[in-house]
């Protein structure tokens, strides 16, 4: 598997590229800003984007979804619950403040347990919310990307509509902290660092 961090965006979402070796085929997580940037990459490693995955519905890690989306023909992916949730009017109005381009509707819905395969490479979908409903870890050994769930030494905010702490310290404890210790963490913002692993996080993260 061939993973690529990008950070990008007003907001400073880091967006991977994940490509399978052999077929050239890609997803692109978390396209939040700075479109150009992403399609030079995809097009100077020659890859074929067939899914954009959003670990989560905020604006600042989708608003980059159409855009990619009208240049690329691939299917945009989110879990059922943040596709609902932020399919609503109310939170569609909410989040509009951030000044930021939602997401087109969602092709494909995926749950906990489920695959998306992007070539020969297999990203298991871990449903972590708190941050937000439907938030999302892909999972692909010893890569887990984490979007806003987990930060190195840090974790999602949840004051947001549709957060709740209770929720994502037991996605946190439950879910991520399960895995070995050596899987490597790809977080969603690079605030305290651009990677970490799951024992690195276990020990060290303040809020555990």
């Amino acid at each position: 598997m061939i993973l690529k961090q990008m950070i990008v965006g007003s907001m400073g979402v880091c967006c991977y590229i994940v490509a399978c070796e052999r077929t050239g085929k890609a997803a692109v997580i978390d396209p939040g800003g700075d479109e150009n940037k992403i399609l030079k990459e995809i097009a100077a490693n020659k890859f074929t984007v067939d899914a954009i995955i959003a670990t989560h519905g905020h604006p600042d890690h989708v608003c980059g979804n159409r855009r990619i989306k009208e240049a690329t023909g691939a299917r945009i992916v989110m879990h059922r619950e943040d596709s609902r949730f932020f399919g609503r009017p109310e939170v569609g109005e909410y989040f509009s403040m951030l000044g930021m381009e939602p997401s087109p509707p969602v092709d494909e819905e995926v749950e906990d347990g489920d695959i998306i395969t992007v070539g020969e490479v297999q990203l298991k979908v871990i449903h972590t919310p708190g941050h937000t409903p439907g938030g999302m870890c892909l999972y692909c050994a010893p890569d887990l990307i984490t979007g806003d769930t987990l930060f190195v030494g840090g974790v999602g905010r949840t004051d947001f509509p549709g957060g709740s702490a209770e929720q994502l310290f037991a996605s946190i404890a439950n879910r991520l902290f399960v895995l070995p210790e050596e899987t490597v963490v790809w977080p969603g913002h690079g605030y305290g660092g651009s990677r970490s692993t799951i024992g690195r996080e276990k020990e060290g993260n303040p809020y555990f």
